[in-house]
């Protein structure tokens, strides 16, 4: 299959392209970048305009994976930024798919749980309510799904994804970084459910996703097993042989967050999500538990 890759240059695009490739898959890479991607054929775009890389999209599998990373303060400007990042290059692949003269096989849209805002202790399958605040979180993510159901295809799924761990990537390495400062207790109240997945089940969702035909809508991709912020620290603090951690209490976080450049809402908000749809068409995860998952990826290099 001829899987195409929108913003697939960054690291959780190219683990994505990497995996693909592993098995036999044609994996094309729409990036803006000038910097040559190691996994997949690269083709340049502006994310903006239709040119030709429109006619890679033709019987292909499309995973739309565009947009800057949340990890900034929740200013006005940053939300129209992770807003624009999103919905202007989807709808520029919307314009190039109503040109093909094969319709796209499959869109497997990337979105996020945080659509779902701070849900607190319920638990929530893809039939959940949506959200409206805050904008930068539920309101960016409803105007990428909005922006994607224009895109044309013979079959759409909606990823809504949880905080993805890898090696090297902002989310984990920020979590690991507290650990090793001595910083690895409870943050806020350390109750907040996280909804979390190992990049290896990521990959293997959205496998799932490109090949299963009867899949399609709303489909949560994060591990069945959601846990609270305080036993996310322990897990970490264990892999890395922390026997104790500082909790940082709320109003930390807020000042903490000022000089971190990022959303302290990433931390103190939280949503106990469940992958049904997964699970009901028979998807089994290669981590389920975060022990196994957090021990998988803290390398040595890390734990020191």
């Amino acid at each position: 299959m001829k899987v195409v890759i929108a913003g697939g240059s960054g690291a959780l695009g190219q683990r994505i392209a990497r995996d693909l490739t592993a098995r036999g898959d044609d994996v094309v890479v729409l990036s803006r970048s000038a910097t040559r991607v190691r996994w997949g054929r690269q083709v340049h775009w502006d994310g903006r305009t239709v040119g030709p890389w429109a006619s890679e999209l033709s019987d292909a599998a499309l995973v739309n994976l565009c947009g800057e990373l949340v990890f900034r303060r929740p200013t006005p400007a940053n939300v129209v930024l992770l807003t624009r990042s999103r919905t202007e290059p989807t709808r520029a692949l919307a314009h190039a798919c109503t040109g093909l003269d094969r319709p796209l096989r499959v869109l497997v849209q990337m979105s996020t749980l945080a659509i779902y805002g701070d849900a607190g202790e319920a638990v929530l399958d893809e039939s959940a309510p949506l959200a409206s605040h805050p904008p930068q979180m539920a309101g960016v993510a409803r105007a990428w799904e909005e922006a994607a159901a224009e895109i044309t295809a013979a079959r759409h799924v909606t990823l809504r994804t949880s905080i993805v761990f890898d090696r090297d990537t902002p989310a984990f390495d920020r979590l690991t970084g507290f650990v090793r400062w001595g910083l690895g207790g409870r943050m806020g109240s350390g109750r907040q459910w996280i909804s979390w997945l190992h990049i290896d089940d990521l990959c293997a969702i959205v496998r799932h996703c490109t090949d299963d035909p009867m899949l399609s809508g709303i489909v949560h991709a994060t591990s069945p097993n959601p846990v609270r912020n305080s036993d996310l620290m322990a897990a970490l603090r264990r892999a890395m042989g922390r026997t104790v951690g500082v909790p940082t209490p709320a109003p930390l976080v807020r000042v903490g967050s000022v000089f971190l450049r990022a959303d302290p809402l990433l931390v103190l908000t939280g949503r106990r999500c469940v992958p049904k749809r997964l699970r009901d068409a028979g998807f089994e995860f290669t981590y389920p538990e975060l022990g196994p998952a957090v021990a998988d990826l803290v390398s040595e290099a890390t734990r020191r």
